[in-house]
């Protein structure tokens, strides 16, 4: 999933951002709101944590424009301040959670994985089973075969995108823009590396390539 993370404070939304990625997530991470607005508005973001006291244009500003140009993106609010005024007015322009820093990284984790659950759709079952196949995107495991399979965050990463769209074809470019973040200038056949490493790991024919349009997880037999 990628997320995005609107923070002043440099050293906060650098930490974040650090742990974020190493639990799987592509992070992109700007300091100022009007850059936050325009890249949640340009981007494909799956979740945004959005601080309130951000220069250029506040928090409550940047959400209530996104909803008001219907964007429907998660957003998780981050303020230093606490009071339930802060967090009704948060909410009311269409923030879906409020946190009060100072914060556990812990929760804020648990926050984001159970916006993403709500996103993927009310009472879905984090659990996707595809033939001997089965992965567990809120625990992050894999099993095949009842065995579970080591894989790396970039690996699962890349294997939940083709879970969540099982039997569809997803492209390289799809891919690209939600494991790794906006920055990333590299080769983009990273993307045939990793998708290399899980058919070696999980099986040959479970992912298959459509040539010219991306890749297909395929039910096994």
């Amino acid at each position: 999933m990628r997320l995005l993370i609107v923070e002043d404070e440099k050293r906060l939304a650098l930490s974040l951002a650090k742990g974020l990625t190493a639990e799987g997530y592509a992070v992109d991470v700007v300091h100022d709101g009007r850059e936050g607005l325009h890249r949640a508005t340009e981007g494909t973001y799956d979740l945004l944590v959005l601080d309130i006291m951000l220069p250029g244009l506040n928090g409550y500003r940047v959400c209530a424009a996104l909803r008001a140009a219907g964007h429907d993106v998660p957003i998780l609010m981050l303020t230093a301040k606490d009071g339930e005024y802060d967090e009704a007015e948060g909410l009311d322009t269409g923030a879906d959670d409020y946190l009060t820093k100072p914060f556990s990284y812990v929760v804020l984790v648990a926050r984001i994985k159970a916006l993403l659950r709500r996103r993927q759709g009310a009472g879905a079952s984090p659990v996707h089973v595809h033939g001997d196949l089965k992965v567990d995107t809120a625990a992050r495991r894999v099993f095949l075969d009842g065995d579970e399979v080591a894989l790396t965050a970039k690996e699962f990463s890349v294997l939940e995108q083709l879970v969540l769209r099982a039997g569809e074809v997803v492209s390289k470019t799809e891919i690209l823009e939600h494991v790794w973040d906006f920055a990333y200038e590299g080769d983009p056949n990273i993307v045939e590396v990793y998708v290399s490493a899980l058919r070696r790991k999980l099986r040959a024919g479970l992912i298959r390539t459509v040539r010219g349009a991306g890749y297909r997880l395929e039910t096994a037999p």
